[in-house]
């Protein structure tokens, strides 16, 4: 697999109870692909819940935070900064307050935002080094009414630094059934995701979800019913997932060069 600035061997392997083996693939080609959505962080518009005019806010659309860190409102210089075209999420625990961090979604409450069915959706991204960071790039539909689509195209734990995850998820809970997903674990060389920027995609259309990273494929699986959804983009910077952040670098930053969404021609 080529990673991003040099080649370097990476391996592939499938967590317990997923169904779907990685196979080779072309690299995705996006010279067949139109950009439909470019963040290049040159500036950055978010408000904390949607103002109409924003592009990004600060927390999920329906209020739910999750990990040991708080998703707070924008401040000046903190949890978000941007600098020659990267957006830096910061995670801080300052003297007598808890560890708070930053979220980005593309969609806010009241459904305003970008949102899109099928299509390529990539980011490029440096990670925190660190036990107990936990950043993410992942996707959410916004129709729930076959179950809620969750996407998470790269989920990285800082205690693993020669691993990273994919998954997929529909959450039927609300509908008195069992949820579906599965997961993919990538093996990397240690410490590579942290040093350096690398993309991370997937592509969804109305048959299959394909993962990729530096637009080499990894993994795909069939769309299930609820991924023919609209969806949107997130990313953030989490702590914890049931790990210890006791060791967690403070202050910790995720990096993001940009975050692009392209349609098929």
């Amino acid at each position: 697999m080529k990673l991003a600035v040099g080649l370097l061997a990476l391996s592939t392997v499938l967590a317990p109870g997923t169904a779907t083996a990685p196979a080779p693939h072309p690299d995705i080609d996006l010279s067949q692909f139109t950009l439909t959505f470019a963040e290049d962080f040159d500036t950055l518009s978010v408000s904390a819940w949607g103002d109409g005019h924003s592009r990004w806010i600060a927390h999920t659309p329906w209020a739910g935070d999750f990990g040991d860190a708080q998703f707070t409102d924008p401040e000046k210089g903190f949890p978000f900064t941007v600098k020659d075209g990267v957006l830096r999420i910061e995670a801080r625990k300052d003297v007598g307050r808890p560890w708070r961090s930053g979220l980005l979604s593309a969609l806010d409450p009241k459904d305003r935002g970008f949102c899109q069915q099928y299509g390529y959706f990539e980011a490029r991204m440096k990670m925190p080094p660190g036990p107990g960071v936990w950043p993410s790039f992942w996707l959410i539909g916004r129709d729930k009414s076959k179950g809620s689509a969750e996407i998470d195209v790269i989920e990285y734990y800082g205690h693993e630094p020669a691993h990273y995850v994919s998954t997929w998820h529909v959450w039927k809970q609300q509908f008195g059934q069992p949820n579906e997903d599965g997961r993919f674990v990538g093996d990397v060389p240690a410490g590579s995701l942290t040093t350096q920027f690398h993309t991370y995609g997937v592509e969804v259309t109305a048959t299959q979800v394909r993962f990729y990273v530096d637009r080499h494929e990894t993994w795909r699986v069939p769309a299930p019913p609820s991924y023919q959804s609209c969806l949107y983009p997130l990313v953030d910077l989490a702590l914890g997932s049931g790990w210890p952040i006791k060791d967690t670098p403070n202050p910790s930053y995720l990096w993001v060069d940009y975050i692009h969404v392209y349609r098929r021609r």
